[in-house]
């Protein structure tokens, strides 16, 4: 609902800086109608479903090329050059750092038809200067030549839409803006504008999935490669990776044509399903290295749970991981595409969540017990379906919906069926079904501020011992595992999203999400000393991102501090050295916990050091349970 324009005039009527955000914020027109939208949070009447944006994406990677130039200032000798094979719609500008020869420029360019762009790309020759693979691709350089003055004097039609398009804001700018907004309503929105994934960003990704596509196509002409994941579902950041399934044999569950005679001769396959799965991988790892342009880096992930190939695209700057025969996958990244588009305030919510997740650790790059992205998305979108006035309904509510209109409009349509009674029904009658975009309107007008204070405040008193949760019911169930973390997935509701986490990340998450309670308190607007980008004191989301570890509560807090040595404890101080510091405890069940260890040990050494009673080895192992405090006792009897 809000467009940005990055610019480098500042606005003189404002506070300086401020000027960047009162473009954030400005409101967009509707594409349907070219009116500014009167309402804040709604959602555009001219939804795009999934398989739409899909459609217009492909389309667009169609009609564009991608050429490698000597820096942005070739743009006007580009654009008369390519104008030759037809008309340009628009152009794009980004850089790759390099090695010492310096960095690589590129120009997308995207022609008005499919034709044109195959003219242009059909008049590329193989230079001789730079042997190789002589591979015919989309991605190609511009080499000098001849510059009559007329044309370089010209003005392109089209400008550069974008110059160094890829660039993710720098951290010191993000938080100087977020400072610079009037409420962590608008911080909230300025995040989300400012790190999500933009339209440059979306096109470099459909151009990998087309050099993909057509590099297998010419002995598999029915292969389709389906993005998925961040890259697609609307919450993907600048710089994600890139997530594609690989279906060599699109067409392979239709009824075969009766009326031809002739069938074709096949390969036997593996009645193994995964030993098939990883031969092929193997295999089309060796093509990507051998004989794509731009791809190299190529790790064979074939022993892991789903196998993998993941490889680098050095043109696009961008981690690509490559898998086969794994559609749920594309069906979740459908329902969560929907999530967003139901209202525009989950899309924000779950940026700024993930973003407080990686600040304080409990996200990280690698795969391990910590509590992943996916996982926090299912956490956030179960939130909202738990609003006394929700925001989003239950997944199965969304089904009888879905039904409801396709029974309207459709009478003899089969009834739709639940989850876990066939994956395909479940696609193709919830997902597949473009009304589901318009049938839930949500009630809620909670600010972005309020739901991001309730997030926190609902997870920290959340019962993750005894409780899972179940986006489809939209309510919890009981665990059926001791898993310390139980989210269950609502493609297959056997399994659990985070089975993953273990035990002290689950406590982790559940002390962070209090910690960010007391912060957002603590420093609000109205804490902070000054305003603007002069204020002395972070306050909303920069303190909730800011490096105030020591102000953090942590399960070291609760499980490693109560590890306690006796000796520490009653260590004596001299009476000419007065003790000058105190341990200081922020929270006060701790401090209350550790002065009750102390009572405890000074009694029973105490009742030993005296002769007093012999204390019973399990009434002292008792009263001791739980607190770490180990003492050597002399059983020995006189």
């Amino acid at each position: 609902m809000f467009h940005i324009w990055r610019t480098t005039t500042r606005c003189k009527r404002a506070v300086p800086g401020y000027g960047h955000i009162r473009r954030i914020l400005q409101p967009a027109p509707c594409r349907q109608f070219h009116t500014p939208c009167p309402v804040r949070y709604c959602s555009a009447n001219s939804v795009r479903t999934f398989d739409t944006m899909l459609t217009a994406r492909r389309a667009e990677a169609r009609r564009s090329i991608l050429v490698q130039v000597s820096s942005e200032r070739s743009y006007n000798e580009l654009y008369h050059y390519c104008s030759q094979f037809g008309t340009i719609e628009s152009s794009h500008h980004y850089r790759v750092e390099g090695d010492a020869d310096g960095d690589c420029h590129y120009i997308l360019l995207e022609f008005s038809s499919s034709a044109q762009a195959d003219a242009a790309m059909q008049s590329g020759v193989f230079s001789t200067e730079r042997p190789g693979v002589r591979a015919r691709s989309i991605f190609m350089w511009f080499r000098t030549g001849p510059k009559p003055k007329l044309i370089a004097r010209e003005e392109p039609k089209r400008p550069l839409a974008l110059v160094a398009g890829t660039n993710a804001i720098e951290e010191a700018e993000l938080n100087g803006l977020l400072s610079s907004a009037e409420s962590i309503d608008d911080q909230v929105t300025i995040l989300y504008r400012l790190t999500k994934l933009n339209d440059l960003g979306k096109r470099l990704r459909f151009l990998a999935v087309r050099q993909l596509e057509s590099s297998l196509q010419g002995m598999f002409p029915q292969a389709v490669a389906h993005p998925f994941g961040s890259s697609v579902n609307g919450y993907g950041r600048m710089g994600c990776d890139l997530d594609v399934i690989l279906d060599l044999d699109s067409r392979s569950g239709e009824p075969p044509d009766r009326n031809s005679r002739l069938v074709y001769h096949t390969k036997a396959t593996n009645p193994n399903e995964r030993t098939q799965v990883q031969r092929q991988l193997e295999s089309i790892g060796d093509v990507l290295q051998l004989f794509l342009p731009g791809v190299n880096s190529v790790r064979r992930i074939l022993k892991a749970r789903v196998p993998i190939v993941k490889y680098h695209h050095e043109h696009l700057d961008l981690e690509i991981d490559l898998t086969m025969n794994n559609t749920a996958g594309v069906y979740m990244s459908e329902l969560l595409y929907l999530f967003g588009q139901l209202d525009a305030r989950v899309r924000p919510l779950t940026f700024c969540v993930r973003r407080w997740a990686q600040s304080v650790g409990l996200t990280n790059q690698t795969p391990g017990y910590w509590i992943t992205n996916f996982s926090l998305t299912m956490l956030v979108m179960y939130f909202l379906q738990q609003l006394s006035r929700p925001i989003l309904p239950s997944i199965n509510r969304l089904i009888q919906l879905s039904a409801a209109a396709s029974s309207h409009q459709q009478p003899s349509s089969p009834p739709v069926t639940r989850f876990g009674e066939g994956e395909a029904e479940w696609a193709y009658t919830f997902l597949k079904n473009p009304s589901i975009y318009g049938s839930f309107r949500s009630d809620n007008e909670s600010t972005l501020e309020q739901l991001l204070m309730e997030f926190f405040e609902f997870y920290s008193q959340f019962d993750f011992n005894q409780r899972a949760i179940s986006l489809n019911l939209g309510a919890t169930i009981l665990k059926p595992d001791h898993s310390p973390m139980y989210i269950v997935n609502p493609l297959e509701t056997v399994l659990n999203v985070s089975k993953n986490v273990n035990l002290e990340e689950t406590e982790l998450f559940r002390m962070q999400v209090r910690n960010a309670v007391w912060l957002l308190e603590a420093h609000g607007k109205e804490s902070s000393t000054g305003t603007g980008p002069g204020a002395t004191e972070p306050w909303g989301l920069v303190s909730l991102f800011g490096p105030k570890q020591q102000q953090r509560i942590t399960p070291q807090m609760f499980f490693t501090k109560r590890m306690l040595n006796v000796k520490d404890i009653f260590d004596e101080v001299p009476v000419d050295e007065p003790q000058t510091t105190t341990t200081q405890y922020r929270n006060t069940a701790v401090k209350n916990q550790i002065a009750a260890i102390q009572r405890t040990t000074k009694a029973e050494i105490h009742k030993l050091s005296t002769g007093g009673p012999r204390v019973d080895a399990r009434t002292s192992s008792t009263s001791l349970e739980g607190t770490g405090v180990k003492l050597k006792r002399n059983t020995k009897r006189r």
